[in-house]
């Protein structure tokens, strides 16, 4: 029930309305973006997490989007590939065992916005290519914050708050937390 329940949301918000090539805060007036980020992992299994316990845990992540709306709000919709990157211990992790990759859709939202900057959520849902004592399902969902700012109207640049987790779709789910920044390139 979890499970169809969260597709139907994340389906839900790849529909596009009116006025989704306006000028958008994420990328302007250009159709696509590319974006590459960098994070550092975090140990903690909130969603929005406190970043005071910083592991050996790293994210390097490549996105592709394009402009849409949700609800008349900009917006835009993604494809997401990311590289998890850990080696040794630390809280009582093998943080090696969690370097693995995943693909995932998802839809950023601007919640506040001016010409230039904008703070966003936005949620995914994807897969990570095999499953561990951490995030027991290859199945993920993904929560992220964003605070952005486009310098000119090609290049811009944003720092993040993401969380993936299984949204309790198998018995553990003690969640990947990472803070980072990245660029983005618009055209």
């Amino acid at each position: 029930m979890k499970i169809n329940i969260s597709i139907f949301i994340i389906a839900s918000i790849f529909i596009t309305t009116a006025g989704a090539y306006a000028s958008n805060p994420f990328m302007g007036d250009n159709r696509h973006q590319i974006a590459f980020n960098i994070g550092q992992g975090v140990n903690s299994g909130f969603l929005i997490p406190p970043p005071t316990q910083l592991v050996p845990f790293y994210l390097l992540h490549l996105q592709y989007s394009q402009p849409t709306t949700f609800f008349r709000i900009p917006a835009r919709q993604s494809i997401n590939i990311g590289q998890t990157l850990g080696w040794g211990e630390k809280y009582g992790w093998d943080w090696d065992k969690y370097t693995i990759p995943m693909i995932y859709l998802s839809e950023d939202i601007a919640l506040l916005h001016g010409d230039n900057w904008y703070f966003s959520t936005g949620i995914g849902m994807g897969l990570q290519a095999q499953q561990n004592e951490r995030i027991g399902s290859k199945l993920l969902f993904q929560f992220k914050l964003i605070a952005g700012y486009r310098i000119t109207d090609d290049f811009g640049v944003e720092m993040f708050m993401q969380h993936f987790s299984n949204a309790n779709t198998a018995i553990e789910n003690n969640s990947y937390a990472f803070y980072g920044m990245g660029i983005t390139y618009s055209f």
